[in-house]
């Protein structure tokens, strides 16, 4: 098979073309380095090896483009860079990435279940379930979580003080105990703090 044009695209891109025939876009830079030219001639074998290359390059620079916005877990990188790389190459792409130390489940797990505790007041029951759906393992979770000291009736009063202050209605209060369930609290947990805020309103 004879290259007979290459011809570039966006994203960095070329259409490369076999006798006359388009054949497929692959990274401009891995043509380059294996100096895919026009009138160079290639079998099979070389063109399976160029798209390999190409592929891997592409997933290793969407995997560096996701990670500068944000950390991910392995998981999580890997599912977003499959979307426009095949499953191997994105694989190795966050194996990479790990080896370079820019993904790090443990690390990403702690600072997700802090935030997810912090800000958004969730309980530990909950950011188990966060975490999973993350692709962090159950037993790293359940180990993350003990490191993590949180008082479960502070955190709902601070989400009754800032969203249901006026709990001693009855609506309100449906409300709130609804959207603490949805933050994974058990209703004994629920039920205690609610129970103080009565105290005080009879006061």
């Amino acid at each position: 098979m004879l290259i007979t044009a290459i011809e570039p695209r966006r994203k960095a891109m070329s259409a490369l073309y076999l006798d006359g025939e388009y054949v497929m876009n692959l990274d401009t830079r891995t043509l380059i380095e294996n100096r895919f030219d026009v009138g160079k001639d290639i079998d099979d074998e070389d063109l399976h090896e160029i798209i390999r290359l190409s592929n891997e390059r592409r997933a290793k620079e969407k995997a560096l483009w996701l990670i500068s916005y944000r950390d991910h877990s392995k998981k999580e990188l890997a599912d977003k860079i499959k979307r426009t790389c095949d499953e191997k190459s994105a694989d190795k792409a966050v194996e990479r990435m790990e080896e370079l130390g820019l993904v790090n489940d443990e690390s990403y797990a702690l600072h997700y279940a802090q935030k997810l505790i912090f800000t958004k007041h969730m309980s530990k029951n909950a950011v188990v379930y966060e975490l999973a759906r993350k692709g962090i393992d159950k037993e790293l979770a359940a180990e993350i979580l003990d490191e993590i000291e949180v008082d479960s009736s502070e955190q709902i009063r601070i989400i009754i003080d800032k969203k249901y202050k006026n709990i001693s209605d009855e609506k309100i209060r449906r409300r709130a105990v609804a959207a603490l369930q949805r933050l994974g609290y058990r209703w004994d947990e629920i039920k205690g703090v609610i129970e103080e805020y009565a105290e005080d309103d009879s006061i």
